[in-house]
């Protein structure tokens, strides 16, 4: 349960190997960089950035026709500003000669819309309201004709009386057609616009006959696709050509290096490259450069005065997921206990206890799988929801109904009183495991000493409070802790002891009451349990009272999806609060700072490396 500190490294490389190290780190998913040596700072990195600007610019135009990234099997990666120069020389020179063919598809791309547009009026307008095309291509010049698009529901308020206008609706759009003089047509223009709307230019083409007309837009979409699909085989060539894909991946490497990556030591010929590893021992971070057949040479002394090492939490496989517990707080320090395995235990157990039901546990283990992957925090569901199926038979409750299965323990509808003693009893165990890691603490910190004098007491106290309960001859305990508390951080103190004394006197009753208070606070949990019994009492009985048969299978899938969604979301929260705020409290100071492995150029974490990409 004790954190450990990651590892401090330094590691020699030549300038030309410095790209591939840095990728064979990020791929190893067990470093974190820091700069730590004042050997020279990067000269590159100011005219990378221009590099990268004008990559930007041209990802921006021409990322939606570009290649997948690709980079060749034996490329050797370079971090050098030159290098970054050639490859943009080469980017400018496939735009120069790709911007014809972007441009030509493009407007091909517009018309295409165009007739989309064009085709889907024909479509909605009465065949017997059609005008003849051939004579609205005729007019002129003084008379004009614009076929409006306007969104639904939309027309210009006002309009010259002698327009002549014909309105088509249709589900997607509002098409106005137009007959004119050109100032009255041109003042229409400005109205429509003011609407988000925007003019469907007729084609000169375009037969007069309805069907002829359908007929002629779909051939000159079909040409468009066949000259769009050449022009996307020439961009293809000519990508191919510029080696693209290579050229598009090196970027993306340079990209990440100088977003990711801090700004690394290097002598004319040398980088040094430092930071921490979780791999504590060394062995997994030396077999990873090895099998990338990178020259390099590694050390790992005792980390530099006044850094701070990050943390690194090693727990087994089922404990990781309860991390993000006290990942709500922060990170553990070196010496403080990492509740996690503990974690893993308490909160399913009071999960379960709140929402006992075999059928909506089952439910909540099959979202949990079935999400994993997508959400990982749902992790969580699958213990949770097999404490709920354990909890569910021993309150007999599958899917809200508590006549299927004999209770293996009591209904707690019947039996409150035994649910919220056990209630209490978690948090008299959970509260008791938190003092007892306050201890561990201390021990590890060589104060265990100053802690048998100054804390000990007020555990003792608390224990025989929770002894009183059931033996009231054992009250004597609280006053023999109270004493040892007041006595201990009394002669612990330095100056006034009996004024220090006295001070620590109000911090027992005052702490003592505290945990008292917390420990009740548990109830809730046996509450929660005997509110999920009455929902589902209340939604069984709902249920049986309607006669028809399909009625009531309804009514109990309705209420059985509302009591799991319901029930979940409280109690997941009511899990979480006592987890934070009755047992962290007592000994999680959360101190720690968190190891952050440096991400690998296939996948950045930087959104301005991911569009540019």
């Amino acid at each position: 349960m004790r954190p450990h500190r990651a590892s401090w490294f330094e590691l020699l490389t030549s300038r030309e190997e410095l790209g591939g190290v840095l990728q064979c780190l990020a791929r190893s998913g067990i470093v974190e960089l820091e700069t730590y040596s004042d050997i020279s700072q990067p000269e590159w990195l100011p005219d990378m950035q221009e590099v990268l600007q004008q990559f930007r610019a041209l990802s921006e135009r021409y990322r939606q026709y570009w290649p997948e990234p690709a980079p060749a099997p034996d490329h050797h990666q370079r971090t050098d500003s030159d290098s970054g120069k050639q490859i943009m020389h080469s980017l400018l020179d496939w735009s120069a000669q790709a911007e014809p063919l972007v441009v030509e598809f493009q407007e091909l791309g517009a018309e295409q819309e165009l007739l989309r547009l064009l085709r889907h009026w024909l479509e909605n307008v009465p065949p017997d309201a059609l005008p003849d095309m051939e004579l609205l291509h005729a007019a002129g010049p003084v008379m004009r004709v614009r076929l409006y698009v306007l969104p639904v529901s939309t027309w210009p308020e006002t309009t010259s009386p002698s327009l002549m206008l014909h309105k088509t609706e249709s589900p997607q759009h509002n098409f106005l057609l137009a007959l004119g003089r050109k100032a009255q047509v041109e003042a229409l223009d400005q109205s429509v616009q003011g609407l988000k709307g925007r003019v469907v230019p007729l084609p000169e083409w375009l037969p007069g006959n309805l069907s002829e007309a359908l007929s002629g837009i779909d051939a000159r979409a079909h040409n468009i696709d066949l000259h769009k699909q050449k022009i996307s085989e020439s961009i293809a060539r000519l990508s191919q050509d510029h080696d693209l894909p290579t050229l598009l991946a090196q970027m993306r490497f340079l990209s990440w290096v100088v977003e990711q990556v801090p700004q690394l030591s290097m002598t004319e010929h040398f980088a040094w490259v430092t930071g921490w590893t979780s791999d504590l021992e060394g062995s997994a971070l030396r077999a990873r450069l090895d099998k990338c057949g990178h020259s390099y040479l590694i050390r790992f002394p005792p980390a530099p005065a006044r850094s701070q090492s990050p943390i690194i939490l090693r727990n087994p496989a089922w404990a990781k997921p309860f991390e993000v517990f006290a990942g709500l707080l922060g990170t553990p320090s070196a010496g403080e206990a990492d509740p996690s395995p503990l974690v893993a235990f308490i909160a399913p157990l009071m999960f379960g206890y709140m929402f006992g039901d075999v059928g909506q546990g089952a439910v909540l283990v099959t979202l949990g799988l079935l999400l994993k992957g997508r959400y990982p925090a749902l992790k969580l569901l699958v213990p949770g929801g097999l404490m709920a199926m354990l909890f569910g038979l021993l309150f007999g409750s599958v899917f809200a109904n508590e006549d299927l299965l004999p209770a293996l323990w009591l209904h707690p509808i019947n039996s409150p009183l035994p649910v919220l003693a056990v209630s209490l009893g978690i948090g008299a165990t959970v509260i008791s495991l938190g003092l007892t890691l306050d201890a561990v603490q201390s021990h590890w910190a060589g104060m265990g000493g100053l802690w048998w004098q100054r804390r000990a007491g007020l555990a003792l106290s608390y224990a025989g409070a929770l002894a009183a309960t059931q033996w009231i001859d054992m009250v004597w305990l609280v006053l023999v802790g109270m004493l040892w508390f007041v006595i201990g951080n009394g002669l612990a103190a330095e100056g006034d002891k009996l004024s220090s004394a006295g001070s620590a006197l109000a911090e027992f009753a005052e702490t003592m009451l505290q945990l008292l208070v917390n420990t009740v606070s548990f109830v809730r949990v046996g509450a929660f349990a005997l509110a999920h019994s009455g929902l589902s009492m209340a939604v069984a009985g709902i249920a049986e009272a309607f006669d028809s048969l399909s009625a009531s299978i309804a009514v109990f899938v309705v209420g059985n999806l509302f009591v799991l969604t319901l029930e979940a979301l409280v109690v997941g929260i009511q899990a979480t609060r006592l987890v934070l705020f009755e047992f962290f409290i007592r000994f999680l100071r959360a101190e720690g700072r968190a190891f952050h492995p440096l991400t690998t150029p296939d996948h950045p974490s930087d959104k301005n490396i991911r569009r540019a990409s």
